[in-house]
Formats: C-alpha cells, structure tokens, sequence
C-alpha cells in the first residue's frame, strides 16, 4: 500500500475477462441472428470462453477488494448511485444468459451422448442423462429451442453492451486525467469484440491442431474470422484515434501530463507496443491471404489478446500515477507502481483457472455442436440435390 495506484493489475484483469467474455454474444448472438452459417462450429468455443471469462471476472473483482467478506454489503447495502452496484447486476446477468446460452443448445448433443453407444463410465452417462432433461427430439421440443435461442440471442445483445458500457464508466465517472471521457463506453465495447474475436482464433487453431478437428475448423473458417477481425480491429482503431487525438489537441494541464507519459514518458515503449504490436500488425498481416491461414493467424491472436491485456494496464495505471492532487514530500518509491509477486501469482492463478474452466467442458461436451453441424449438412445436401 506504499504507492498511489489503488487500482493496478487486478482491475486491469477484471476489465481484460469483461472484454473476452463479450464473445459469446459476438458469435452467438450477432451471427446467428443474421442467419451466418459458417460460424456454426465455433459457437460452442465461443459461449464456453464467455462462461468461463465472466465467472472470473467477477472472482477477480472480490480478489481486488481484499475483502471477500465484505462482497455481501455490494448487494445488501447496494445504492443505485454506485456504479459498482451496476457492474454487479450486469455481471450476473450476463454470466445466467452466458449459461443458458451454453446449456440450452446443447440439449439435444447431451440426448445424442446419453443415447449413444460409446463406452463411458456409469456416473458420466447418468450426469448427460440428467443434463439432457428428457429430450426426445420431438416438434414441439424443437420449436421450444428454437424460441429460447432466439430470445436469449436477442437479450443477450443489450446486456453484453452494457457490461462493458457499464465497466467503462467505472473510470468515466471518477475524476481522473486520462478518464473523463465520453468516448469509453464504445471505446470499451469496440476493444472487447477485437479481443474476444482473437480468443476464438488461438481456440480454434488450438483444437484443429491437438484434436485434429481440420474438418470443422477448416483454412475457410480461419479466413472468415480473419476478416472479421481485422473489421473489429478498424473499428477499435477508430476509437483509439478518438480517445487519444482530442486530448492530445487541446493539451489542458494535467491532460498534458498523462499524454506525455503515455507518448514520450515512462509509459512510452509499452504504450507504442500495443498500438502497433496489438492493433497495427495484426491489421497488415490479415489483408493478405498468407496471412489468413491458421498458423500466421493464430500468432496473429496471441499479438491482439497480449495487446489486449496490456492495454487494459495502460488505462488503468497511468491514470492512478498522475493525481489532481501533486504527491509532495513522499518516497519517490511511491510516485510508481510495478506488480508485486503476489499480484502476478494471482493473475497467472486467475489465467489457469479460466483455462481449466473450457479444458473441464471440452473434456465432458462436444466442442463442435453436432446436432446443429447435421442439420446444416442436411440442408446442403437438400439444397444440391434440388435441379
């Protein structure tokens, strides 16, 4: 507690798992709406990084109040003038329909495990028999799914954006260079469709290539989310030259000073890192067709996601080194903040354990939905046999 960066990588974590977890609603919910059937196979992915990133944003957000106990007085004292109270609401909200979205679809995969000849052990078909919930593939089951998908998909849109809206005000609404600004929320919501977009990408070339999946996960896919990505990456781009030129223009006093930190100062070489390492590259590398093959793409995803997290670093730590009010008479230790070895313990902790969230579900449920995956191809076989 020596230094003046109440804030440092543990929110920078929170917002980082915000981010990921938007791609759940990016996939399923945006695509399918819009009736795009080559995003089909990483639907699943998809929903199993949001369960797996929202559940650890809010863990990681009870770890930075280094009171655990006290997370109750959140809900039992909650005031709607806090913006605190908001994040929590959206979180919950977002990880339930982030569940639904998970389990409902999968139903009639859980039937076809519970149903199929596969030798598994006692207790893992009676767990599909219990999760399948007596689905028998009948009409009026199938209609019901349907429904469900398509309202969860629609609910999940306005909620997804306003998780992230919400956490931007976090800093909006705190007096602070570097955050008084109008421009975060659709600063926040554009960064997090890029990253999110860029898990999706290190997932796919992760299970094609380890589970040999080339099949589902084919040079087609990889393409197609190359060019989605490089649209999110235009997008956030967009943004980026809006949050920084305004302030960079009118130059007020303690603006100024953060500017200069994050352009010429101490913040410099990581600051220009990100921009070109995290967002400029990967834009130049996609927009040729070498680099939209899997492998240059999934280096592609690992520049964007470490980008992504530093990113968030550099929103939040700055900003906390350059106080309205000057630090006098104080260590100069105190003037700069740098990770202790408990905070980056943590963070890997945090990291491992999102990680072993997605390898606990792949190991149990199908990554691919097959129930979804044979009714395209029949549609296709439908559609080429017809004169």
């Amino acid at each position: 507690m020596r230094d003046y960066s109440i804030w440092g990588i543990y929110v920078s974590n929170f917002v980082f798992f915000v981010a990921i977890s938007l791609v759940g609603s990016l996939i399923s919910a945006i695509l399918k709406l819009t009736n795009t059937d080559w995003r089909s196979p990483l639907t699943r992915i998809s929903e199993m990084i949001a369960v797996a990133s929202i559940s650890f944003a809010a863990i990681v957000i009870i770890i930075d109040m280094g009171r655990p106990d006290r997370f109750l007085n959140v809900i039992l004292h909650a005031r709607l003038q806090s913006p605190i109270t908001w994040d929590v609401i959206v979180i919950l909200t977002y990880l339930v329909i982030s569940i639904l979205l998970l389990y409902l679809p999968m139903l009639p995969d859980l039937a076809i495990m519970r149903d199929s000849e596969i030798t598994i052990p006692a207790w893992q078909r009676k767990m599909y028999r219990i999760l399948a919930m007596n689905w028998k593939g009948t009409e009026r089951q199938i209609s019901l799914l349907k429904r469900s998908e398509v309202r969860l998909s629609i609910l999940i849109i306005p909620v997804a954006f306003g998780i992230h809206t919400v956490t931007s005000w976090l800093f909006a609404t705190t007096l602070r260079p570097g955050w008084d600004s109008t421009n975060f929320g659709p600063y926040f919501v554009s960064g997090a469709f890029m990253v999110g977009a860029g898990a999706v990408i290190a997932a796919m070339y992760i299970f094609r290539k380890f589970m040999h999946l080339e099949k589902y996960f084919t040079d087609r896919l990889f393409d197609h989310m190359a060019k989605l990505l490089v649209l999110l990456s235009l997008v956030y781009l967009y943004f980026n030259v809006n949050e920084y030129f305004i302030p960079a223009y009118k130059m007020k006093e303690y603006e100024a000073e953060h500017i200069h930190e994050l352009f010429y100062g101490n913040y410099a070489p990581l600051f220009w890192s990100v921009q070109i390492g995290g967002m400029i590259i990967p834009i130049i590398v996609l927009l040729f067709p070498k680099g939209r093959r899997p492998t240059p793409m999934f280096f592609v995803s690992i520049l964007v996601i470490t980008g992504a997290w530093f990113k968030r670093f550099l929103i939040v730590v700055p900003t906390l080194s350059e106080p309205f009010i000057p630090m006098d008479r104080v260590p100069e230790s105190w003037k700069h903040y740098f990770p202790t070895y408990a905070e980056w313990s943590i963070t890997i902790g945090t990291l491992a354990g999102a990680l072993l969230i997605i390898t606990f579900l792949v190991r149990f449920f199908p990554i691919v939905p097959m129930a979804e995956t044979i009714e395209i191809k029949h549609k296709q076989i439908k559609q080429a046999s017809e004169p």
